[in-house]
């Protein structure tokens, strides 16, 4: 089929959720897609994080293969091998002690917001179920996980949200500590809000979080749903900012685009969540498992984690190039390679105009332009994206 004949059964069978353009994506092989049509492009969204290692790596592609021949599902009543590998990776390579595998962020937010419950009231006593989480954050569509959200534009038609969730300002710390009350189990925070805007916590910030949590004994919830799996040039953003999380949340790119979310903690906190606390019928399957652990090792084998911080400060100096350049352009932010260009207006023409030429960008918060290229892309892919961005900026009037 036709980009148009696709787009228009889909507009006749698929409810309305999400904002589509006119094209749909049939192959994809590393940092590039290629749509029904036969028109290529570069992918500098990279599905939201989630093809960390692009589209159609051959490690990968291997590990389902093999997996979808030998097994693709069975339930959690047994051990899973390929489930107990991926834990065993994650856990070693962290700080966190235990892992219960979901299917998406959301879902892992869900859980850490249950297991933070749990371990308030067996803790602290019956009160002690109150979250604070920042303005501005972005936590999942889920009821719970939409509460944590600190977006109101989220939260129209879809009252009344789940009682005990309060929100303060991002990286200000006298804000967050006026919330606290003995009412207060967590704290959950993204180290950069992606979905916001992308702002990256302040170090200084997140060090005085973790010692409130550590004074209170609060848990310090770490959403890295965008941030984990090397996009900030850390396997994990928590690594670059000193403060260990109590629990920490992945989805995205932990399963270079199958879907898999994990919520992992520490022994003290795991400890609670008892058998029939919680659960997921897909969550952990052998074939999602199978794909995620090769991602990982890929990340490993094939250095991708001093790619990330090359590729990362190499094209944050050609962005904040086009900052100098264009009056429009008011800041650079992020890190790794989770980069935000905000602008003076709104960035949805800009966005427009780079997918006809052929590059795919995304606009977040109106107007902040943000960049999630594969965490292998080369010099010579930002070349080009940045070549095609300079040409449609040429054609922007502020």
């Amino acid at each position: 089929m036709t980009n148009e004949e696709i787009k228009t059964k889909g507009q006749t069978y698929l409810m309305n959720t999400f904002n589509r353009g006119a094209i749909c994506m049939v192959e994809g092989q590393g940092s590039y897609l290629k749509d029904a049509d036969g028109k290529q492009y570069l992918d500098f969204l990279a599905g939201i994080a989630v093809n960390a290692l692009g589209h159609n790596h051959p490690k990968v592609t291997a590990a389902i293969a093999e997996q979808a021949a030998k097994l693709v599902h069975c339930s959690n009543f047994y051990w899973i091998e390929p489930q107990v590998q991926l834990a065993e990776k994650l856990i070693t390579n962290s700080v966190l002690d235990k892992v219960f595998f979901g299917n998406s962020g959301a879902e892992a937010n869900e859980g850490a917001i249950k297991l933070a419950r749990k371990y308030g009231r067996e803790v602290h006593g019956e009160g002690c179920y109150e979250i604070i989480t920042a303005d501005n954050s972005f936590h999942g569509r889920t009821l719970a996980t939409l509460t944590a959200t600190g977006q109101k534009q989220f939260h129209k038609d879809y009252d009344p949200f789940l009682e005990g969730f309060h929100y303060v300002p991002f990286n200000d710390f006298e804000a967050l500590a006026a919330k606290v009350s003995e009412k207060t189990c967590a704290i959950l925070l993204e180290p950069i809000q992606g979905e916001g805007g992308v702002y990256v916590g302040d170090q200084t910030y997140l060090q005085q979080v973790r010692a409130l949590c550590d004074e209170k004994d609060i848990l310090l919830i770490f959403d890295e749903v965008q941030t984990g799996m090397g996009r900030t040039g850390k396997l994990f953003a928590y690594e670059g900012y000193g403060v260990e999380p109590d629990v920490m949340t992945l989805a995205k790119a932990l399963g270079n685009g199958v879907p898999i979310g994990a919520l992992l903690a520490k022994d003290a906190v795991a400890s609670h969540f008892k058998p029939g606390d919680h659960g997921s019928t897909f969550g952990g399957n052998p074939l999602v498992c199978a794909a995620a652990f090769a991602t990982v090792q890929a990340i490993e084998d094939e250095n991708i984690l001093a790619n990330v911080n090359e590729m990362g400060n190499y094209f944050k100096e050609k962005l904040v190039a086009f900052k100098e350049k264009y009056d429009f352009i008011l800041d650079v932010r992020g890190k790794g390679l989770l980069l935000g260009m905000e602008l003076a207006m709104k960035g949805t023409d800009i966005v427009a105009k780079c997918l006809e030429k052929g590059v795919i960008i995304n606009c977040t918060h109106d107007t902040v332009l943000r960049f999630l290229p594969p965490l292998n892309v080369t010099a010579a892919e930002i070349d080009k994206a940045v070549a095609v961005m300079d040409e449609v900026f040429q054609t922007i009037e502020a």
